[in-house]
């Protein structure tokens, strides 16, 4: 199997949407977001060949793909770099030394260092197409949530520790009739929810929130904002509570 980024007649297009800035320094009122972007994992990967014309069996190309990124997993931690179509991925170790350390200052671990190629950027620069599809609508959105204890955005959650949840209209509140029922919830894919009880920041844009300990270790949660608080007027109370879901879900850790 032979991906060719030098195909000439392959013009891609993506569909994005304005959507109201979360980032405190904006200069202007939006950001663009695709429109559709789903999530595929290495199986959805490989469910596509067929319709990329690619031959290839869609589970020798699963089987493939696993094998592969296990290899640079284990090539990565050995200290080798890793040169691929897509990616280059090599280690790094934070912080600044006087010479004489014989270990790591506590808490400061290697970590990966993953950026596209050039040949990829260039890809993506001449066949990429944008098609802007109006305003994103939603009453309130949640645009990325940082894991505090590792950095890490949108993809884990350390138990008992922050997480800094960014979007639009998320600010929490209600009426002395519904102020139970509003909050940050951490729902799995069987519906049952947990409610975070501590929230150290509740802002429009910005919510910090404790992770409950209650919730199971290396389990994918969505993260939904239930407020009555209205997104246009953090003063205003609306006569329903909305509701705000992740497109995304974090793992516990």
């Amino acid at each position: 199997m032979v991906l060719d980024f030098a195909v000439k007649d392959v013009i891609h297009k993506i569909a994005v949407k304005f959507f109201r800035t979360f980032l405190p320094n904006a200069k202007k009122t939006y950001n663009l977001k695709a429109v559709y972007q789903p999530e595929l994992d290495i199986r959805g990967i490989a469910s596509k060949a067929a319709v990329y014309n690619i031959a290839t069996s869609p589970k020798i190309i699963e089987e493939g793909l696993i094998s592969g990124m296990e290899l640079m997993y284990y090539l990565a931690a050995d200290g080798y770099k890793i040169k691929t179509p897509l990616f280059n991925l090599k280690i790094r170790i934070p912080g600044e030394y006087n010479g004489h350390e014989t270990s790591l200052p506590e808490g400061i671990i290697p970590v990966a260092r993953m950026q596209t190629t050039a040949a990829f950027r260039k890809y993506l620069k001449e066949r990429v197409r944008v098609e802007f599809a109006g305003i994103d609508d939603r009453d309130g959105i949640i645009a990325e949530v940082t894991d505090e204890a590792t950095g890490i955005i949108d993809e884990v959650m350390t138990v008992g520790n922050i997480l800094t949840i960014r979007g639009t209209g998320i600010k929490i509140d209600a009426d002395d009739a519904n102020k139970d029922r509003v909050g940050v919830f951490f729902k799995t894919k069987t519906g049952s929810a947990t409610k975070a009880n501590v929230i150290a920041l509740n802002e429009p844009k910005t919510l910090k929130v404790l992770v409950p300990a209650g919730l199971k270790k290396n389990t994918e949660y969505n993260i939904t904002v239930e407020t009555q608080c209205s997104a246009k007027s953090c003063g205003t109370m609306c006569k329903k509570i909305r509701t705000i879901s992740s497109d995304f879900t974090l793992t516990t850790a």
